[in-house]
């Protein structure tokens, strides 16, 4: 056997390939079943409980974390912030696989898939919160795909495409900014019609404020989560200005991170007092409630403050995981936990095991189509021919 023979085996018989290789096979599997069986093989859904945990992880939590691409071309284009110009593209691509996986994980979930594109061309349902989500995602998601070409266009040589996609760069941050803002809220604005189903500690009517306030959070966030593990696994992959920036951008984006969740915290008590809802603090959904607020977002909020003070980059990169953490949590809560809350115990909705599993195959694709990405264009350095 040679020794490339050998360097390859090497390089693909990993421990996270195999993992990986074992999970796609699952995952397939799965996929059969439910497209073959229905819903109802592979799920726990009712007519009493028709949103699972599809829709609470794959999509509540797959927008919110996927915010990244907004927030940052927003700082660097639209507020002049240069300095994190080396942050865009691994957020902006970051942005377009979880919209993109989104949109995927949306046809396990509606029961008649290839019925998505109804509302735009068979029956427009123009006054639906649903609609305009639907089409807020779809024009967004074309929105990243068309700002992520650059690095594609750069790596398949095509300079006149690419130059031209380059000058749209100001008006796709803007129309892109003003979709995430309409999208976010709205996602929230969807609880507006279930008051007596989510618990009042989670319901108010400033959700979709409260929707469209942590999506920043889960940006900024999840650019810091995502650049640390860039800067672990792909550091030979990046060039002398991304390395000489991380640091910048890790604090920058984790002293906004802190500000805009202290801001959150604060519109989440006056949304419990307007409410006039103390009382329920008493309960044990009120117990889980303080464990959202205190746990997820007033802690993240000081460990980001002090390790911005003292320029601790660790304790910034560790409390940004502990935020994505709390950005699922609370989706999953309103989602899930608080929602349909009056229900006795054993007509609550809980999660078949190949329901967790497809959300699981969901994410290791866009794991997998991430490494791809970044391993061979320029994402995480600047093309030689384009500096």
């Amino acid at each position: 056997m040679s020794e490339h023979t050998i360097s390859v085996n090497k390089s693909v018989l990993t421990p996270f390939n195999l993992v990986a290789g074992v999970i796609l096979l699952v995952g397939t599997v799965i996929t059969v079943l439910r497209f073959t069986g229905g819903l109802a093989a592979v799920t726990n859904l009712t007519d009493d409980n028709p949103w699972g945990i599809w829709i609470g992880f794959d999509l509540l939590c797959g927008v919110a974390l996927a915010a990244g691409g907004y927030v940052t071309s927003a700082a660097v284009y639209i507020f002049g912030l240069k300095r994190y110009h080396s942050a865009v593209r691994p957020a902006i691509l970051t942005g377009f696989l979880g919209y993109a996986l989104v949109v995927f994980a949306l046809n396990y979930d509606v029961g008649r898939p290839w019925r998505l594109p109804y509302p735009f061309v068979v029956q427009q349902g123009t006054t639906s919160l649903l609609f305009e989500v639907g089409a807020c995602v779809a024009l967004y998601l074309t929105v990243l795909f068309i700002e992520f070409t650059p690095a594609a266009l750069e790596w398949l040589g095509l300079k006149r495409a690419r130059t031209l996609v380059v000058r749209l760069t100001m008006l796709l941050t803007i129309f892109g900014v003003v979709l995430s803002t309409l999208h976010q809220s709205s996602l929230g604005a969807l609880y507006l019609i279930a008051p007596s189903k989510l618990h009042p500690l989670w319901y108010s009517g400033y959700i979709p404020v409260f929707f469209f306030v942590s999506s920043v959070i889960a940006g900024l966030s999840m650019v810091i989560f995502e650049s640390s593990l860039s800067h672990h696994y792909f550091h030979h992959k990046m060039d002398e200005t991304h390395l000489r920036e991380n640091t910048g951008v890790t604090l920058g984006f984790g002293k906004a991170a802190s500000l805009v969740l202290a801001g959150y915290f604060t519109i989440k008590v006056i949304g419990v007092s307007v409410a006039n809802n103390w009382h329920y603090l008493t309960t044990g959904y009120g117990a889980w409630f303080l464990v959202e607020m205190l746990g997820f977002v007033a802690l993240p909020c000081f460990l980001y403050a002090v390790g911005v003070r003292d320029k601790n980059i660790t304790l910034i990169r560790w409390t940004s995981a502990w935020t994505v953490l709390g950005i699922v949590v609370n989706r999953l809560n309103i989602s899930l936990i608080a929602f349909n809350w009056q229900l006795p115990s054993d007509q609550r909705y809980f999660p078949h095991w190949m329901e967790i599993m497809t959300s699981v195959f969901i994410v290791t694709i866009g794991i997998l189509v991430f490494r791809f990405i970044v391993t061979r264009m320029p994402i995480l350095y600047e093309h030689a021919e384009y500096k």
